[in-house]
């Protein structure tokens, strides 16, 4: 449904450029001079976007609550918060561990995240200050808008800047899903945004400010999306060499003490924290949690060059048709036929994302206005190397088996600069004396914020977003999320300590994972473990014998709690829990 309102409001912005291209142009006028004047403070104008992000989201609050964690990935960032707010940097193995085991988690040499920590700490900023992680998903969304303002002023006129900014924050601030899920986005953007936009800063004038904003950056990628933030960075650091070795020797010196150095420090200073973290969680400074778990759970390559190796079968079905899964999908991403493809495919995805409808005949406009003969030279300096810098990172996506929009998102600044070029160029463009151009680039903010506001009555009307993900990301896992959301929110308000069982029917989808729990395993109200047989169950509920305990299979349309008995649970062969086997009053339920 929002896809085709934003095809339709496009089509009709177009048609009106032609046909009445100077319709509403003193109003627009009038706004874009005293826009202009603000954006010409620099300092001004990034701290209004971030405002403005963190303004809009909060005042969607009655459109779009604090959202339930539904993804795996979200349960594990949450852990990790949930240890960081803690004062921990891992948690000790829990005795019982084998029936907390689970997608995205280590349980063994620790209990913690296999994640990189920049997202947990997020999230445990917003647990600790405003005592829910959700409120560190939004300041990091306003921290994003803000930084994408600052990196397109090093790039781009003042006006352009601040207009991307504010672009950012309507699109990605409010309904994406990097505004509404603990998935991330926003931290690795803001990262990619600190190094790409302290590069002609440090150019211009090297300062030691514009080195440590940098050096910010780069350990922000580092610990949030480590690969793709390494293939952003490159380009960045061969322009950085290169800079340095064409200014003359006199200056080399000037360079060392304000840029090298505070960069040097603060990359040594990331290293050491980085090993330090992974020393806590793996027993190794040298070894990451996410090699520990894929070495234990998984081991199908995450790049297209990895050789696959076989994963050791685990004590539990539902981890082994994960890792069977992804075994399969990489052996048939191999051809060169499905890379092409998955390339195609993954185009199209963050063109729908970052890009939508409302930017496509800007690009059309751009492409078929640039005259005969037109060489890459012709393009300005500045947009040739941010072009470089997006097929750098869209190519080291292309070698990845998977890919998400947050994937992606180190170049999220790059995207809007390059973007907002195009607009720049139509802008000039006249049709028969007319200012088409002028009229097609002003309708693109007008047609977002009208988008923003038919996205929040959507649900006074009873309307869907439909299934084609354009800006505001279509969920998948709704109703699961959901369901498991209301019966921890029915078990919290029992006065008992409450431990579920969770049980899966036969074809059970593994993106559906229930089993998930705090950092503090033994203090938590509710506990969620899976249904081991009785034997292993027997032994769990003795541990836990404070516990009112539960059954539930989640795969049941309408799940709901039932007290345990022995009869409802699983049989267990060989150690691994086979599929569930309920008698009639379990079914009927």
């Amino acid at each position: 449904m929002l896809f085709l309102i934003e095809l339709c409001l496009t089509a009709v912005a177009v048609l009106l450029a032609f046909a009445a291209p100077s319709f509403g142009v003193s109003w627009f006028a009038k706004w874009e001079t005293r826009l202009s004047r603000l954006a010409r403070r620099p300092r001004l104008a990034v701290a209004i976007v971030g405002a403005l992000a963190l303004i809009l989201r909060a005042a969607l609050l009655p459109f779009e609550p604090i959202p339930k964690a539904g993804v795996q990935d979200e349960f594990s960032y949450l852990l990790a918060a949930d240890t960081f707010a803690h004062g921990r940097l891992a948690n000790p193995t829990h005795p019982m561990w084998v029936h907390f085991e689970t997608i995205a988690e280590l349980q063994q040499p620790t209990y913690a995240s296999k994640y990189p920590p920049a997202q947990g700490l997020v999230l445990a900023a917003g647990q600790v200050i405003f005592g829910h992680p959700f409120w560190g998903v939004w300041l990091s969304v306003g921290i994003m808008c803000a930084a994408i303002c600052w990196m397109l002023q090093g790039w781009l006129a003042p006006e352009w800047a601040f207009l991307g900014g504010a672009l950012a924050a309507i699109r990605l601030g409010t309904f994406s899903y990097w505004a509404n899920s603990y998935w991330g986005g926003a931290v690795a953007a803001t990262g990619g945004a600190l190094v790409l936009g302290a590069l002609p800063r440090i150019k211009e004038s090297p300062r030691a400010r514009d080195a440590l904003l940098m050096g910010l950056g780069l350990a922000i990628l580092a610990n949030s999306r480590p690969y793709e933030g390494l293939v952003f960075s490159l380009p960045i650091m061969v322009a950085m060499a290169v800079w340095i070795l064409r200014n003359p020797r006199g200056l080399w010196a000037i360079i060392a003490k304000r840029v090298i150095t505070p960069l040097g420090l603060v990359l040594i200073l990331t290293g050491f924290a980085m090993g330090y973290y992974s020393w806590r969680v793996t027993g190794s400074p040298l070894r990451l949690p996410y090699q520990v778990y894929h070495a234990t759970y998984d081991r199908t390559p995450l790049l297209l060059w990895q050789t696959p190796q076989v994963t050791p079968a685990s004590r539990h079905q539902v981890l082994d048709a994960l890792a069977a899964s992804r075994a399969l999908q990489f052996v048939e991403y191999r051809s060169f036929t499905s890379v092409l493809s998955a390339a195609i495919a993954k185009a199209i995805v963050l063109w729908l994302f970052f890009s939508g409808v409302v930017f496509l005949p800007i690009i059309v406009f751009a492409l078929a206005l640039t005259p005969y003969g037109f060489s890459w030279k012709d393009l300005n300096r500045n947009t040739r190397f941010l072009i470089i810098v997006s097929a750098t990172v869209f190519a080291g996506l292309v070698l990845e088996v998977y890919c998400f929009n947050h994937y992606a998102a180190p170049m999220t600044c790059v995207i809007y600069a390059l973007l907002l070029t195009a607009m720049r160029y139509v802008r000039q463009w006249e049709w028969r004396g007319n200012p088409t151009g002028l009229a097609m680039v002003r309708a693109v903010p007008v047609i977002c914020v009208i988008l923003l506001v038919v996205r929040a009555a959507m649900p006074a009307f009873a309307l869907t977003h439909g299934l084609t993900p354009t800006w505001c990301t279509v969920d998948k896992l709704d109703g699961p999320k959901l369901e498991r959301a209301r019966l921890q929110a029915e078990l919290e308000n029992r006065n008992q300590p409450q431990l579920v069982l969770v049980q899966y029917s036969p074809g059970h989808n593994f993106n559906n994972e229930w089993v998930y729990n705090p950092a503090d395993i033994d203090r938590a109200k509710v506990l969620w473990a899976r249904d081991m047989g009785v034997p292993e169950n027997e032994e769990l509920i003795r541990y836990f014998s404070n516990r009112q305990v539960w059954l539930v299979n989640a795969d049941e349309a309408n799940p709901r709690l039932s007290l345990y008995s022995p009869a409802h649970t699983v049989n267990v062969t060989a150690g691994k829990s086979a599929q569930p086997v309920l008698n009639s009053a379990s079914k009927s339920e």
